[in-house]
């Protein structure tokens, strides 16, 4: 399944990091580098790169979050999710 980056990200669905995307670790977090728009974004925690690392072993975003994220920062994983869906860092499988 692909999703295009113009959708609403659902959270409820299966994800994984873009076929077009490097990471690379840094000590803050990780530079997504998107090869096909040449977009950067900066993932600012190492909890944020090892969800979008293991997205695929998931059957949706809402697992992986819930497997992996505190209860209490959810939401704001979720958001950031959300834009890194809106940027094709991820995309939907």
């Amino acid at each position: 399944m692909t999703l295009s980056a113009v959708e609403a990200f659902d959270r409820s669905l299966p994800w994984r990091l873009g076929d077009q995307v490097s990471l690379r670790d840094e000590a803050f977090g990780a530079l997504a580098y998107h090869h096909g728009t040449r977009r950067l974004v900066f993932l600012k925690s190492r909890e944020l790169v090892a969800l979008v690392r293991d997205l695929d072993a998931y059957r949706s975003a809402d697992e992986a979050i819930a497997a992996m994220i505190p209860a209490g920062s959810h939401y704001q994983y979720v958001k950031a999710l959300s834009a890194l869906a809106r940027s094709e860092i991820i995309s939907g499988r």
